[in-house]
């Protein structure tokens, strides 16, 4: 996934929230309605969140030093957490506190036109956001399912954008509902449940973003595909005549570690194996470019100590299954 592609949908993401929340804000003073409030604060949550993912980017940068041998990549990681936390507190809390408030001492919406009128306009802003994340997300989803593109993208961003963009927009739909109940009832606790029914929105969408940046800062594989391929680029036939076993690990979104025990012949010198490998090296970054450190050790292959080794399933990135590991 490219980082151009995620920083598009997060520019749009953010100036359509930025506006939105102006607007929203603008709307509560005049109307009183705890669903405005409740959604100017999720509007500017989720702008801080945007910024978030874009120093993220920005840090992700960074050139590899003594300390930090392999990078900066997963700051990207780390960033996309922090916007669940954000999302959870400021966003999902905040709105729980507020229609609970609400419902608690509720009043009459002031000046419908306001938050009605701030409310279609959102949902069109947020439309528009959503639309841009849909049209970048499908350059790089391929035929994953949406379900499976947003639990097993290595780049957070994406479906960090349209996991918020998909709840500023159902929760706007929430909060015109509950205004609209409001003011076809003269009750105002159907504002506070609008609210409420947001708050609890945000939280379930929070966890989701946490569970999966969690996995990703915890430390992936590369996917299958990409697994295949190095697999595939490593054994030449000739002096390397297959993988023992392998491991990936993704150091950030677009950076790839690939270890792996390969076997030469037992009669190759010392030059033709060191030739070898390197030549391994070239042909796995041509076929997977994101593979950018990359260790390889010689061994002679023992059928009899293969069958005895570990369950092929247990390495992640997975050795070639006729390997017998």
């Amino acid at each position: 996934m490219s980082a151009s592609g995620g920083t598009k949908a997060i520019v749009a993401a953010l100036a359509a929230n930025l506006a939105i929340a102006v607007a929203k804000f603008v709307a509560f003073l005049f109307s009183g309605s705890s669903s405005m409030l409740a959604e100017s604060v999720h509007s500017l949550a989720d702008s801080g969140n945007q910024g978030l993912l874009l120093l993220g980017g920005k840090k992700a940068k960074r050139e590899a030093t003594p300390q930090h041998p392999f990078g900066y990549g997963r700051e990207r990681y780390i960033y996309a957490f922090l916007v669940s936390i954000v999302l959870f507190s400021v966003g999902g809390m905040f709105a729980i506190y507020e229609g609970y408030e609400k419902i608690k001492h509720p009043h009459e919406i002031e000046h419908w036109y306001w938050p009605v009128g701030v409310l279609v306009f959102a949902i069109i802003a947020e439309t528009f956001s959503f639309r841009t994340a849909i049209q970048e997300s499908n350059l790089t989803r391929g035929k994953q399912s949406w379900k499976d593109f947003v639990r097993h993208a290595k780049a957070p961003e994406l479906p960090v954008v349209l996991l918020e963009d998909l709840g500023a927009l159902v929760g706007l739909i929430l909060a015109l509902g509950g205004v609209s109940l409001a003011l076809a009832t003269g009750d105002g606790v159907w504002d506070g449940i609008g609210t409420l029914c947001i708050g609890v929105l945000l939280i379930a969408i929070a966890i989701i973003l946490a569970a999966e940046t969690k996995s990703l800062l915890l430390g992936e594989a590369a996917g299958l595909e990409a697994v295949e391929k190095i697999e595939a680029a490593i054994v030449d036939g000739d002096k390397v005549t297959r993988v023992i076993h392998m491991r990936t690990l993704h150091l950030g979104p677009e950076e790839l570690l690939v270890a792996a025990k390969i076997a030469v012949e037992h009669d190759d010198t010392a030059t033709e194996i060191a030739t070898a490998i390197d030549a391994a090296e070239s042909r796995i970054r041509a076929a997977v470019p994101i593979a950018r450190v990359i260790y390889l050790e010689p061994d002679i292959y023992n059928q009899a100590e293969a069958a005895r080794g570990a369950d092929p399933e247990a390495s992640p990135g997975g050795p070639v299954p006729t390997a017998g590991h």
